[in-house]
């Protein structure tokens, strides 16, 4: 973890400790080492004891993160807005926050950073599962943003990054 670029992470090992003390711990950690912190939530709201819960203990390292991506349906649930629009994700920026990412399943995502935002069309596919898309989206942008860390200085959109083989 001590030469990661990044560390990246969800939610659900703050359900219980010690799971949440070492998660904790490996965020801090992270960061000393110069890691950004990459955060997707992941709800999963059954194993939670309750929906408040979860949301508070989501958002209790929500500013601790360098980049943050959230599908649709957790924008709903963090905001309590049934509304999918820039208002709703931009009540989620913090000021250390570097990249925010709003899946939108096969309609594309929307992301926003402090000196721009945009949107990213979906590619129609043949779906047979969608358990693991946002995961397997959140990987495909790491794997590049790990190559080139400056997108998310210069200005330009960060997630064409993604229309590029891997």
């Amino acid at each position: 973890m001590l030469q990661a670029k990044v560390f990246h992470y969800g939610s659900i090992s703050l359900i219980v400790e010690p799971c949440r003390t070492a998660h904790l711990k490996a965020m801090e950690e992270a960061k000393k080492a110069g890691a950004l912190l990459s955060y997707d939530p992941n709800l999963r709201l059954p194993l939670w004891p309750s929906a408040e819960e979860a949301r508070k203990q989501i958002r209790s390292i929500w500013d601790k993160a360098d980049l943050i991506k959230v599908s649709d349906n957790e924008l709903e649930f963090l905001t309590g807005s049934n509304k999918i629009d820039d208002a709703a994700a931009m009540s989620l920026w913090h000021d250390k926050l570097k990249l925010l990412l709003v899946t939108l399943g096969e309609k594309g995502c929307k992301y926003y950073t402090k000196n721009f935002q945009g949107t990213v069309d979906g590619f129609p596919v043949d779906t047979v599962d969608t358990t693991g898309a946002g995961d397997s989206f959140v990987g495909a942008f790491l794997t590049k943003l790990v190559a080139d860390l400056s997108i998310l200085e210069v200005i330009r959109p960060p997630l064409a990054l993604l229309h590029l083989p891997l």
